[in-house]
């Protein structure tokens, strides 16, 4: 929408247990992501230690300035520590920092996902008011509504940017064709995961 070259999709994998900065679950749905999309993906592995996986990733970005990427987009909504942190990176990189759902108003964003449609599924939930039904489920119209009730009730953020929940896409506008998977539920009773078992591009 901004006109911009798309040149690549770039995710970072963490192998340890918590990461300050980056999504832990199914980030390997970018890859069909990428290939929906027609792009590049680039996968950069991190151990999630909070001074080493800011310099993992930037050293695979300065590996790719030869191809041409002089921006990097993020989706940050309201974390300082994750802006800043990229903006730095970006300016010793010499590249330009976009955040363009930075403040965004939640029940807006929320909503706009919706209206644009792109397929949103929830594959982690932490928070009290989520439980293991919301694992796997699609963010509608329906959906969405009860998610306001509850973010209202338990005082969690409703675009999930504190940690209470996080997502991945399976179809939005720019895609060529939607992503099926299928996924095992793991609960412990406070949290949970949607752990994505077989993943393909639709045909």
């Amino acid at each position: 929408m901004q006109g911009w070259s798309l040149e690549a999709l770039i995710t970072v994998k963490i192998q340890g247990d918590d990461s300050m900065m980056f999504q832990l679950q199914n980030t390997e749905i970018v890859e069909y992501q990428a290939k929906s999309i027609g792009t590049e993906w680039i996968q950069v592995i991190s151990s999630g230690i909070e001074n080493e996986e800011m310099e993992e990733l930037e050293n695979a970005i300065r590996s790719s300035i030869g191809k041409k990427i002089d921006a990097l987009v993020v989706g940050a909504l309201r974390s300082d520590y994750q802006k800043t942190r990229i903006e730095r990176m970006c300016e010793k990189l010499g590249i330009i920092s976009f955040c363009p759902m930075w403040h965004h108003d939640p029940t807006q964003h929320m909503n706009s996902l919706i209206e644009h449609g792109f397929d949103v599924r929830i594959v982690s939930v932490s928070s009290e008011g989520l439980d293991e039904s919301w694992l796997g489920q699609k963010i509608t119209k329906k959906s969405l509504n009860q998610l306001i009730v509850l973010s209202e009730k338990f005082r969690f953020n409703l675009d999930g940017e504190g940690g209470e929940f996080e997502t991945i896409t399976l179809n939005a506008p720019h895609f060529r064709t939607p992503i099926l998977c299928e996924g095992k539920t793991t609960w412990d009773g406070v949290r949970g995961t949607w752990n994505l078992t077989k993943i393909q591009l639709s045909v």
